[in-house]
C-alpha cells in the first residue's frame, strides 16, 4: 500500500527504508532541504543501549531540585504558563516511582538491545558508512555516590542480557587512554563494549540516498500543515510548499515529526505525551589525534556524551524544557567546552567550538510511542528522546512489520 512518512529525521527515514523494504510504495514529507536536518544534525553520536535508564529515576527530583536556578545544570525546567509543560512534569514525576523506572528500564533497554541489533544487520547488508566506531561506550564517573549507583543500574541492566560491566580507574584508562590525564579526578567506570558510535546525520543522508534507490520519493521543502481526518480514518496530509498548498493521500500515514509530533495530532484528539527537550552540542576538529579519545565516553558528573566522528570530535548533552525555541543559550555552551578542557585538554580545538541545540522528543516515561493510533491508518514513531539515534533502526523495522500486519521480533509495549 501507499504509506505516507511525516519527517525525515533518523527515524523517518528509518521507518521509510524499513517500510520499503516490505514492499510497500513510500512518500518522505519533510519541511527541510535534505533528511536529518533538525534534532538529528548535530547529535552525540552515540548507540547507547547503556543509556536505556531513563531521566525518569527514583533519584531524579532530588538533582532536579538542586540544579534549579543553575543555568548551566545538566537537567534545566523553565516552567511557563504553558498546561502542556505542567502535565509532562507531573507524569514526569509519576514516572520517578522505582517500579515504574525500573518497568521503563526493561522497555527502553528491549527496543534498543533489538535496534542496535538491526543497525549491524542494516550495515553488513548495505555496506552503509557514517563515521561509525564499534568500540564501545565507556561511562566514567568522579562522585563516588553515583558510581555506586550506576553498578546497581549495571547488575539491572545484565539481568536484561546488556553486557555492561564496571571496571576501575585503572581499567577504564586502559580502555580509554585519552583519559589518563584526568585519571586522578575519576572513581570508576563502566564499560559497554557492544556499543557504537557514528555520525547520526550521516547515517540519515545516505539512508536516504539508499531510500531514494529503492523508490522511496522524498518531498523535501514541504512543511505540514495539517491532517484531513474523518471518521473512517486520514485522507490525506496538507502540505505547503514553493508551489503552494496541496494535499498528499495515501492509504496510511505515519507520523515521525519528533517534538512537532502532538502539534499535529493534536487536534485530532489524539494528545501524544511528547515535550521538546532542548540538548546542545560542540563539534571540534581534532587537535592531537593521540589525546582525542577512539572509544565513546560518557561524563556522568556533567551529563555528556563525547564521540570521536573522523577528524572531529562532538561533545553533547544536557536538557532544558523551556519549550520550542533552538536558540543558543551561551552558558550552557561554554559548560560543554569548560568541561572538556578539564577532562580532554588536548584533544580537541575548543577555542573553535560549533554550537548546535537541537529538540529532543521526550515522553515522561522515556519509553517511545510507535504503533497504531486511535484512527486505524495513522501511525506514530516518536517520542525517543535522547535515543533517537539509537532506537531508530529497530523502531523503524518494527513500526514496518506492524504496518504490514506482521508481529515484531521485539518484546515491547506498542501504543497498539
Amino acid at each position: 500500500m501507499k504509506v505516507i512518512v511525516l519527517g525525515a529525521g533518523v527515524v523517518g527515514t528509518a521507518s521509510a527504508w524499513y517500510l520499503a523494504d516490505a514492499g510497500h510504495e513510500v512518500v518522505v514529507v519533510d519541511r527541510q532541504p535534505g533528511a536529518g536536518l533538525e534534532t538529528s544534525f548535530a547529535n552525540g553520536g552515540q548507540v547507547s543501549v547503556c543509556h536505556a535508564e531513563p531521566w525518569a529515576n527514583p533519584g531524579a527530583p532530588a538533582k532536579i531540585l538542586k540544579w534549579l536556578g543553575q543555568d548551566d545544570a545538566p537537567l534545566l525546567f523553565r516552567l511557563r504558563a504553558d498546561p502542556v509543560q505542567w502535565a509532562w512534569c507531573a507524569h514526569f514525576l509519576y514516572e520517578c516511582l522505582a517500579w515504574r523506572s525500573a518497568r521503563n528500564t526493561g522497555q527502553i533497554l528491549a527496543m534498543a538491545l533489538y535496534s542496535r541489533q538491526q543497525l549491524q544487520l542494516l550495515r553488513t547488508r548495505t555496506g552503509i558508512a557514517y563515521d561509525e566506531k564499534t568500540r564501545g561506550i565507556l561511562h566514567y564517573y568522579t562522585d563516588a555516590s553515583e558510581f555506586a549507583a550506576a553498578r546497581e543500574a549495571s547488575a539491572l541492566m545484565r539481568r536484561y542480557g546488556l553486557d555492561r560491566t564496571d571496571k576501575s580507574v585503572e581499567e577504564a584508562v586502559a580502555i580509554e587512554p585519552a583519559l589518563a590525564g584526568a585519571a586522578s579526578r575519576l572513581v570508576g567506570a563502566t564499560y559497554t563494549p557492544s556499543d557504537e558510535s557514528g555520525d547520526a546525520h550521516l547515517f540519515t543522508k545516505n539512508l536516504a540516498a539508499m531510500a531514494a534507490d529503492k523508490g522511496v520519493v522524498f518531498r523535501y521543502g514541504c512543511e505540514v500543515q495539517g491532517l484531513k481526518a474523518t471518521d473512517k480514518g486520514v485522507k490525506g496530509v496538507v502540505v505547503k510548499s514553493a508551489a503552494g498548498d496541496e494535499t498528499l493521500e495515501a492509504d496510511a500515514f505515519v507520523v515521525c515529526l519528533g517534538s512537532y509530533s502532538p502539534l499535529l495530532t493534536r487536534p485530532l484528539g489524539i494528545d501524544l505525551p511528547v515535550y521538546p527537550a532542548k540538548g546542545y552540542s560542540a563539534t571540534v576538529a581534532v587537535a592531537d589525534p593521540a589525546k582525542a579519545p577512539e572509544t565513546s565516553l560518557t561524563d556522568d558528573g556533567a551529563k555528556l556524551v563525547i564521540s570521536r566522528l573522523g577528524d572531529r570530535i562532538r561533545v553533547a548533552g544536557t536538557a532544558e524544557l523551556s519549550g520550542y525555541s533552538t536558540d543558543l543559550n551561551p552558558v550552557r555552551c561554554e559548560a560543554l567546552v569548560r568541561r572538556m578542557r578539564e577532562i580532554l585538554p588536548e584533544a580537541g580545538r575548543w577555542d573553535a567550538s560549533e554550537y548546535w541545540a537541537g529538540l529532543r522528543p521526550a515522553t515522561p516515561s522515556g519509553v517511545p510511542l510507535i504503533g497504531r493510533t486511535r484512527i486505524a491508518n495513522l501511525w506514530v514513531n516518536t517520542g525517543h528522546g535522547t535515543l533517537g539515534w539509537t532506537m531508530a533502526c529497530g523502531a523503524g523495522k518494527a513500526l514496518a512489520d506492524r504496518v504490514s500486519g506482521l508481529r515484531p521480533e521485539v518484546a515491547f509495549d506498542f501504543t497498539a
